[in-house]
C-alpha cells in the first residue's frame, strides 16, 4: 500500500460557501477512488478566494461598526482552514460510507514554522484581500502600514511575504492519525505561517504556498507520491502557444532546465514544479504527479498527467 500526499488546487473548491458546498462532493469521488484502491491518503488544499473573503469582511465590517475588531491575517488562515475542513470533511465521509468504507476524516488546524530570516519578509509580493483605489491604498500604507501594489489593472491589493516552510508544529498528531488508518487533511492554505522563538509560537501575517507545504507535509509523514492536482491534465512547455508541447514524464533535472528556460508561470506553475522536485528530491524512490482531479486515479496508475521522478 502506498502513501499518498495530495495538494487540492483552489479550482476544487469553489468561490463561494455554497459553492464550495457543491464542488467539494465532487471532489470526494476521486479521493475516494484511491482509498478504495487502498492507498493511504493525506490531504493539503488551497485557499485564496477563502481567506481573501474573510479578511476582506472583516475588513469591511470594521469600516461600518468600530466595534467590531478588523481580523489579523493568521487567524484569517485558521478560520479558512476551518470552514474549507468543514465541508470536506462532510463530503468525504458521506463518500466513503456510502462505499462502506469505514475511515473517520479529520482536520487539523496547522502552524507551519517558517525562517524570520527568510527573505520573502524583506520582498512581500504575495496579494491579498480586496481591490481598492489608489487613494485608498495610500491610506491604508499610512494607518496600517500595509505594503500595496496595483495588481493587473484591476486596482491595488495589499500583499503580505510567502516564506518557505521549515517544519510543522504538530506533524506527530497528522501522523498518528495516519498510523491510526484514518483521512488527515492538513496544512490547509499552506498552514498558518509561525515564527518559533523558544517555546512561544507567533502567528505572521503571510501565506505560505500550499504545493510547498505539501510537499513538506509528505517529507514529514514519509508519503511516498506527491499529487498536485490542478486545472489542467498534464503540464506544458511553450504553454498557450502554437509549439505547446504536453509533458508526460521529466526528470528533476529536466524539470529544473525548463522551470530555469521561464517555461512555467511564477504565481500558477513554478510553485507546483518546484515542489515536485523538492519532494522527489528528499528521498530515493518518490515521485511526483501533476495533474487534473478528475484525473488522479488514471494519474496514479501512468495513464496520465506528469510525473517528476528520478527513477
Amino acid at each position: 500500500m502506498s502513501k499518498v500526499m495530495i495538494a487540492l488546487g483552489g479550482n476544487a473548491l469553489g468561490n463561494t460557501p455554497q459553492e464550495q458546498l457543491e464542488l467539494v462532493k465532487e471532489t470526494a469521488v476521486p479521493i475516494a477512488d484511491l482509498i478504495e484502491e487502498g492507498h493511504a491518503v493525506v490531504l493539503a488544499h488551497g485557499n485564496g478566494p477563502q481567506v481573501g473573503m474573510i479578511n476582506a469582511s472583516f475588513e469591511t465590517s470594521s469600516g461600518v461598526d468600530k466595534k467590531i475588531s478588523e481580523m489579523p491575517f493568521p487567524e484569517c488562515s485558521a478560520m479558512s482552514q476551518g470552514y474549507i475542513g468543514y465541508h470536506l470533511q462532510n463530503a468525504l465521509s458521506f463518500e466513503l460510507k456510502n462505499r462502506g468504507i469505514n475511515k473517520s476524516v479529520v482536520s487539523v488546524v496547522t502552524q507551519v514554522v517558517v525562517d524570520e530570516k527568510d527573505e520573502a519578509f524583506e520582498n512581500p509580493s504575495k496579494p491579498i484581500g480586496g481591490f481598492y483605489t489608489e487613494e485608498e491604498s495610500k491610506r491604508l500604507e499610512l494607518e496600517k502600514g500595509y505594503k500595496m501594489i496595483e495588481d493587473s489593472g484591476r486596482g491595488y491589493r495589499r500583499v503580505v511575504p510567502s516564506p518557505k516552510p521549515v517544519d510543522i508544529v504538530e506533524k506527530d498528531v497528522i501522523k498518528d492519525i495516519i498510523k491510526s488508518g484514518h483521512l488527515v487533511i492538513a496544512v490547509g492554505g499552506g498552514g498558518i505561517p509561525t515564527i518559533q522563538r523558544g517555546n512561544l509560537l507567533t502567528g505572521v501575517p503571510a501565506v505560505i504556498d500550499k504545493d510547498l507545504a505539501s510537499c513538506k507535509l509528505g517529507e514529514l509523514t514519509d508519503c511516498d507520491t506527491l499529487f498536485i492536482l490542478t486545472a489542467v491534465e498534464k503540464i506544458a512547455i511553450n504553454f498557450g502557444k502554437p509549439t505547446q508541447k504536453n509533458l508526460d514524464k521529466l526528470t528533476t533535472e529536466e524539470a529544473r532546465k525548463y522551470a530555469d528556460e521561464g517555461h512555467f508561470a511564477p504565481g500558477s506553475m513554478l510553485p507546483k514544479v518546484m515542489a515536485a522536485i523538492d519532494f522527489v528530491e528528499s528521498k530515493e524512490g518518490r515521485k511526483a504527479i501533476i495533474t487534473s482531479l478528475e484525473n488522479a486515479k488514471k494519474a496514479l496508475l501512468g495513464e496520465t498527467g506528469t510525473l517528476i521522478s528520478n527513477i
